[in-house]
């Protein structure tokens, strides 16, 4: 195991949930068990016990501190995987200041600097300091403890409210403290003398009035007055934050609630994505969607549950199949849900080790397009890179790329391009959909294309992305016969669409010199609706493999003969 896998095994030990049905929720009820022997080992020690059991207590001191040592130890060095917002060295720097973190530092490490370097007192005092950090650790049981956690989601939500009436409180008690100043002074000089005194005078009834400054009664009938509203004040400062933080706790409980139920949704419409046998094929497949009245029939989910959690969940996405039409076709509405592989910060990539790269830019705007690209690459074993994550409106698209694009996850897009296709000999096939509802029919279902302009069916376009023209003509002749023949969809090449665009992403990659890059346009009858689809996938895996990696043993990977839930991936 590499150090990346072993610091993402690492961060789901450290995940902190109890509720977890994996085998690394062992180790967070070990941890909670040395915390608990620790608290009672220094409860122990606090009575006049035997030489014998002090002894023991201090073999079981060591031991503890030992183990807490590593384990904050390696969370630290893994912080980046257990939360994002920490990754590099000042991520950690930054985990290690986090509520948590100074918990983690106070009650492990003072033991060894102690240790090491005595602290400038007696021993005695040096050692009940280095245990008075060790308490600490109890604090850290609030991990595992959901109610802690609600009650920090419910202060956090109302935050902004509270420091609003905090701040009113405050300068309402200012006012009325300077008038007190100037109703009391010339009668209670002794008391009031001053604007200070009366600051003093109005924030010391708050809290009870400790140190007895505000002792003496007043004697202006204004000064009543004002210590009256002082008063009011003094219980509104502290029912207002409850009643916020209250109300925040019962927002809290209920977005927990929903959360659960969004959870046991997901799980109920992931399930839905069983494969199934692909009969033309014989291979066990993904279905390409699942229309949401057949959810709401067969699971008993309302549309409005589905809609949240397909807005929640990267690995579902909503669709109007409606779209698939082209526009002529005037079709009705057909919302539905379609799975996809999720393992980047932007969609999918699998390395295979291979020289082809099937490449989908827009999984997350074309109903179907990702299916049919997953199975392309399955069936080839192909790498494959797929963006499946992010805004639908404003749609910026990973195809073509603008000065202006701020797509947060662009730059690991094309740095996984860059890896994929850094192998001698590489080719990568862009997979686009065509054919839509904003698209009228074309005599020809399939589009080739490679850097050339609209209308130019040549080959000796100057911006062409293909270096190995001879193997382009090779597969765009075999290919486009074969499916042809086949299946009846027809191909052409650059006679209705360009990539002539220097937007093109492939030609911002820096080794697109070395890369020939091709983009196939697809009809959505021939990937979303022709029951053939996966067989038409194979046709076209095998022309690509034939071809280019004529010499490379294909085995047919067992994801296609096993009967189960969704992708590889999928995390039920």
């Amino acid at each position: 195991m590499n150090l990346s896998k072993f610091k993402k095994e690492l961060a789901r030990v450290f995940d902190d949930n109890l509720h977890t049905k994996q085998w690394h929720n062992i180790f967070d009820y070990v941890i909670m068990g040395f915390i608990l022997v620790s608290i009672i080992e220094t409860f122990i020690s606090t009575f006049t016990i035997s030489e014998r059991l002090e002894k023991v207590l201090l073999i079981i001191d060591w031991v503890v501190q030992i183990f807490f040592t590593i384990e904050v130890s390696l969370r630290i060095w893994a912080a980046s995987e257990i939360n994002p917002k920490y990754k590099g060295f000042w991520g950690r720097i930054k985990y290690c200041f986090s509520f948590y973190g100074i918990i983690d530092i106070l009650a492990t490490y003072p033991f060894w600097i102690n240790y090491l370097i005595p602290m400038p007192v007696s021993a005695l005092r040096s050692f009940r300091i280095a245990r008075l950090f060790r308490i600490a650790r109890l604090l850290r049981i609030f991990r595992y403890m959901k109610s802690f956690r609600i009650l920090t989601r419910a202060i956090k939500s109302k935050r902004a409210e509270m420091i609003i009436s905090v701040q009113f409180l405050f300068i309402v008690t200012i006012i009325l403290a300077f008038l007190l100043y100037f109703f009391e002074h010339q009668r209670n000089p002794e008391m009031i003398d001053n604007g200070w005194s009366s600051i003093v005078w109005a924030f010391s009834k708050y809290i009870g009035d400790p140190g007895k400054v505000a002792d003496e009664p007043l004697v202006t009938t204004a000064g009543h007055i004002i210590a009256f509203l002082i008063g009011i004040l003094g219980i509104a400062i502290f029912a207002v934050p409850a009643g916020l933080i209250g109300s925040g706790f019962t927002e809290a409980i209920e977005e927990d609630l929903k959360e659960q139920q969004d959870k046991e949704n997901k799980r109920k419409i992931i399930t839905s994505f069983e494969r199934t046998l692909d009969r033309p094929t014989g291979f066990q497949v993904v279905p390409p969607y699942t229309k949401i009245i057949d959810l709401q029939t067969k699971l008993g989910i309302k549309t409005d549950d589905i809609i949240d959690v397909t807005n929640k969940c990267q690995e579902l996405h909503i669709v109007n199949l409606s779209a698939t039409h082209p526009v002529e076709e005037q079709a009705a509405d057909c919302l539905a849900v379609e799975h996809v592989p999720i393992n980047t910060c932007y969609g999918c990539c699998i390395d295979r080790g291979s020289s082809v790269t099937i490449v989908n830019t827009s999984g997350y705007i074309d109903p179907g397009i990702s299916n049919f690209s997953y199975y392309i690459a399955l069936l080839g074993n192909f790498n494959y890179l797929s963006r499946e994550i992010g805004e639908h409106y404003p749609y910026k698209s990973y195809y073509l790329i603008n000065t202006e694009n701020d797509e947060e996850n662009l730059s690991a897009f094309l740095r996984d391009y860059e890896k994929l296709t850094a192998r001698e000999g590489a080719w990568s096939f862009t997979i686009l959909a065509c054919g839509g509802a904003a698209q009228p029919s074309l005599p020809t279902q399939i589009h080739w294309t490679a850097g050339g302009a609209k209308g130019d069916e040549t080959y000796k376009s100057e911006t062409l992305t293909v270096k190995d023209i001879d193997k382009l003509d090779l597969l765009y002749g075999v290919t486009s016969r074969q499916i042809e023949e086949k299946y009846g969809y027809h191909s052409d090449f650059q006679r209705y669409y360009s990539s002539s665009s220097p937007k093109v992403f492939t030609r911002h990659t820096k080794n697109a010199s070395n890369v020939n890059s091709v983009y196939l346009r697809i009809a959505f009858k021939v990937f979303c609706w022709d029951s053939r689809r996966i067989e038409i996938a194979q046709s076209l895996a095998n022309s690509f493999r034939n071809i280019i990696e004529p010499d490379k043993e294909f085995v047919v990977p067992e994801e296609l003969t096993t009967k189960s839930i969704g992708f590889p991936l999928t995390e039920i």
